[in-house]
């Protein structure tokens, strides 16, 4: 019978023995033993299992009360009935998205009206008259803020607006300083034309108004009476103003500018 003999080491094995340390208790795994597919199954089953308890965390979760239509609507409700608002309005609410789909929602439910592309209001009804659009001045002071722009009443509008007029347009025409275009909403349409920078220098002021307001009636037509209607409409502060800013008018306008601000009454 064949004995089995150690294996002899040689003399350069007997001097420099192999060592092995020892694993550190922080890095043995309990799946260190296990097979490989073994230990990637498992794997798979503890990541899969940890992705479930967190969704059923998420879905277990009560929704918030305070969602963002509830505090869109809760904003609308603070303002004014004839405010026109638009998504930018809301952005401290929550994300973009959000404030879209909110509004999308609320819309939906009959709680908002849209009244133009990213324009929305409140609606509101009347015994007689049915449902009652905005108004042009609220309408725009909403385009005003969506796209960061200033607008200036034009035309008859301008006239209409200082009462030089009874006259109303059928189409409302603002200058701005951005992007010509028109907007539709219910049955009235704004025009917004663009306008040079001087053309644009007063507007926002009573001073543009003026300005073109009777640019609009022209120079033919401005009479004592309207004179005097515009001196007692503007406040002293707006009189001065027309002084300062003078030069952003017609020459022929100048005498006229100068009667209103009472620093002229003779035409």
């Amino acid at each position: 019978m064949a004995t089995h003999r150690p294996k002899t080491q040689t003399k350069s094995e007997r001097r420099h023995p192999k060592t092995y340390p020892a694993s550190p208790a922080s890095l043995e795994w309990p799946i260190s033993s296990l097979s490989r597919s073994t230990r990637r199954g498992q794997l798979g089953e503890l990541i899969m299992s940890e992705k479930e308890a967190i969704l059923s965390d998420v879905m277990a979760r009560p929704k918030s009360k305070n969602s963002a239509a509830k505090r869109i609507q809760r904003r609308m409700q603070k303002a004014p009935a004839d405010t026109v608002f638009y998504a930018g309005q809301f952005l401290d609410l929550d994300t973009r998205t959000a404030v879209d789909q909110a509004l999308s929602r609320l819309v939906r439910a009959g709680a908002l009206r849209r009244l133009a592309r990213g324009l929305y209001h409140r609606p509101r009804r009347h015994a007689a008259l049915g449902e009652i659009t905005p108004s042009v001045e609220a309408v725009a002071k909403a385009l005003a803020g969506r796209d960061r722009v200033r607008l200036q009443p034009f035309g008859g509008y301008a006239a209409n607006l200082l009462r030089l007029s009874e006259q109303v347009p059928a189409r409302v025409v603002f200058l701005t300083d951005g992007k010509p275009r028109k907007v539709r909403f219910g049955r009235q349409v704004i025009e917004l034309r663009r306008a040079s920078p001087r053309m644009m220098a007063a507007a926002g002021r009573m001073t543009g108004l003026v300005i073109a307001g009777l640019r609009f009636i022209g120079k033919a037509n401005i009479s004592l009476e309207r004179v005097a209607h515009l001196r007692k409409l503007l406040s002293p502060r707006d009189r001065r103003r027309l002084i300062e800013d003078i030069l952003l008018a017609p020459a022929w306008m100048h005498p006229h500018l100068r009667s209103i601000a009472n620093e002229d009454k003779a035409l």
